[in-house]
């Protein structure tokens, strides 16, 4: 069957895995303790850091979680966009970095926040040796252009030396979880999303540099090594569908892992934790810690996994 044609919804997955999460006493949304989180600068400028959320008590970590937020790359949106998913996810006993970089309007754009995604991520290597933390499973989670960020970051061992972002990442993801992800930059500029937000970040039209574009963009490090697991709202009208579902279909063809999940929602259902969109993204992240867990009573999935 097509690969673009078995899509999934996980609202029964979703119900299960919040009554199975009740059933354990794991606390969840607004009702959990907040986690107070250290702040880490891996550079001068201001919006060069990352916050670390540790989950309370004793037991190690789930796993790692690098949250990058959205925002069509623009400095109206920062890092606070990422906070309730990292104390959620905190609560649930995962480690979570909800990452900040440059964006355009802030000194941003190509290639800075390229850089400081890479940076940034591999900064987590040096909070873990502090606090020994395993990053053995390191998933991405990005949100809209996050999940572009999340994507390409995955990428970096494949880029061209001199690229921004290039070379063999101190902290290698295991997989990437993209909510909403805008991973095809050419459909994404060709549409004009968000009044150009590509050409916005990217600085100069695509004439000018095709192979800014071309490094930029998350379809060109296709196929990756890691699984990518695309989950896209129903009824998104920010980000179309397209972005995902294109991204997932090049991928499997090419033979790489990457499955396209359909939540029911928008495009803020995925980041909003309580929602049926969060708890399928939350399964994903869990599914992604441990790949070799089956996944009961899950529906088919499209995509190869």
């Amino acid at each position: 069957m097509d690969p673009v044609g078995r899509r999934s919804v996980l609202g029964l997955l979703a119900a299960a895995g919040a009554a199975l999460l009740a059933a354990c006493g794991i606390r969840t949304g607004p009702s959990a303790q907040k986690v107070t989180p250290q702040r880490y600068r891996y550079g001068g400028d201001p919006s060069q850091f990352a916050d670390l959320y540790l989950p309370s008590g004793d037991s190690a970590a789930r796993g790692a979680v690098v949250i990058i937020h959205g925002g069509y790359w623009r400095s109206t949106y920062g890092a606070e966009l990422g906070e309730p998913l990292a104390q959620d996810l905190a609560a649930r006993g995962w480690a979570c970095w909800n990452l900040e970089y440059r964006r355009a309007g802030d000194g941003g754009g190509w290639p800075a926040t390229f850089d400081d995604v890479a940076a940034g991520i591999d900064h987590l290597g040096a909070a873990a040796q502090e606090h020994g933390l395993d990053l053995r499973s390191t998933t991405a989670l990005g949100h809209s252009a996050g999940g572009h960020l999340a994507v390409w970051a995955a990428g970096r061992a494949k880029l061209p030396p001199g690229t921004p972002g290039a070379g063999i990442p101190a902290v290698p993801l295991t997989a990437v979880v993209s909510q909403a992800g805008v991973l095809n930059l050419r459909e994404a500029r060709e549409l004009g999303l968000s009044d150009g937000a590509v050409e916005n970040l990217l600085g100069v039209p695509e004439a000018e540099d095709p192979e800014r574009y071309r490094l930029a963009d998350p379809m060109s490090s296709i196929p990756l090594e890691v699984p990518v697991h695309a989950v896209h709202g129903t009824t998104d009208t920010t980000v179309p569908l397209s972005q995902s579902e294109s991204y997932v279909e090049a991928a499997t063809a090419a033979g790489a892992t990457a499955e396209l999940v359909l939540v029911p929602g928008d495009h803020f259902a995925v980041i909003t934790p309580g929602s049926e969109a969060w708890e399928a993204v939350v399964a994903l992240l869990d599914r992604a810690a441990n790949p070799g867990r089956p996944a009961a009573g899950r529906p088919g999935s499209e995509g190869a996994s």
